[in-house]
């Protein structure tokens, strides 16, 4: 996995390879624009990187357009197989890992607040509120070469029994460095310091505080599907194998439908938001401790300057 980031860091720092290729001048919220994204460039145009905010485990550079609503659903099952999954549990399907339910909010093009509420059955339910700005966009013709996004997001656990309402709470800081290289092939890298108050999982030798470094490829295969892999490497001494932790890995397709975007994936963490997967991942690929999910992103114009037209 450390090969998969050092290539994807270098891969970043390339600016010369194949021309961006999008026209989203027309478009008034992120899913309307990926029915333009086989037009013909202008110069100095924002290209659209990604073709959802979220992906399989991270969000991506693309922020909500001003006054456009975002409503999310992201779900993982249980364990596909081991002694958890197989048969006697439909293969993780009578099972539930996390589910997310999420909402995104335009204050700007460039500027989103974010709200989410996770299950996580094994952690304590957990609220977050975020914020996510687009600092830099790629653009076409000799503009930026790629795009960076900041977010900030704080989490707060809603159960179990705590010694202070300070122990409740964990905050995540985010870069995201993203490039898009063709009209089909599509890269960023996520550098990220996450710190809970009280360690999670609170153990002797766990530190509060961590960084973490994600790599997301993104690949088109047809105009309006892509194949997706995420991956997350926490930089910490307590989270190894030797502990029975894993890094974050998962892999999805993508379907644009309409103003509908679908991912159904295959990934070994359990939670839905950043603070828990890089916190606390410990399932194993290799016995089987992998899990169906999926995410429904469903996008809301309240602009009403143009009409939405899903053919445009």
């Amino acid at each position: 996995m450390k090969t998969f980031i050092i290539t994807a860091a270098f891969l970043m720092t390339c600016t010369g390879l194949i021309g961006q290729a999008t026209d989203t001048s027309k478009a008034t919220s992120l899913t309307d624009s990926l029915f333009n994204m086989m037009d013909k460039p202008a110069k100095n145009e924002r290209v659209i990187v990604f073709d959802a905010s979220r992906l399989i485990l991270s969000q991506s550079s693309e922020t909500v357009k001003k006054n456009n609503f975002n409503f999310l659903v992201i779900h993982r099952f249980g364990d596909f197989a081991g002694h958890l999954g197989g048969g006697k549990y439909f293969y993780g399907i009578d099972a539930v890992a996390d589910v997310y339910i999420g909402f995104e909010y335009g204050l700007s093009n460039d500027l989103n607040i974010d709200f989410g509420r996770s299950t996580v059955p094994l952690v304590g339910g957990l609220v977050d509120v975020e914020l996510k700005y687009a600092l830099l966009h790629q653009n076409t013709g000799g503009g930026s070469p790629i795009a960076i996004t900041v977010l900030g997001q704080t989490g707060i656990r809603t159960y179990n029994s705590f010694n202070s309402f300070g122990d409740r709470l964990s905050y995540f800081a985010q870069a995201i460095f993203a490039r898009r290289f063709s009209p089909d092939f599509s890269l960023q890298v996520a550098p990220s310091i996450l710190q809970n108050n009280l360690p999670i999982p609170d153990l002797t030798g766990n530190s509060q505080a961590f960084v973490s470094l994600s790599a997301t490829a993104h690949l088109k295969v047809s105009k309006l599907m892509s194949i997706i892999v995420d991956y997350a490497h926490p930089f910490s001494s307590f989270r190894n194998g030797t502990n029975g932790f894993s890094d974050p890995l998962g892999l999805g397709l993508q379907v644009v439908t309409g103003g509908h975007v679908f991912t159904v994936n295959v990934t070994n963490a359990r939670a839905v938001s950043e603070i828990n997967y890089l916190s606390n991942t410990t399932s194993d690929l290799s016995r089987g401790q992998y899990r169906l999910g999926f995410t429904i992103s469903r996008m809301f114009d309240f602009s009403h300057k143009e009409k939405y037209n899903p053919h445009r």
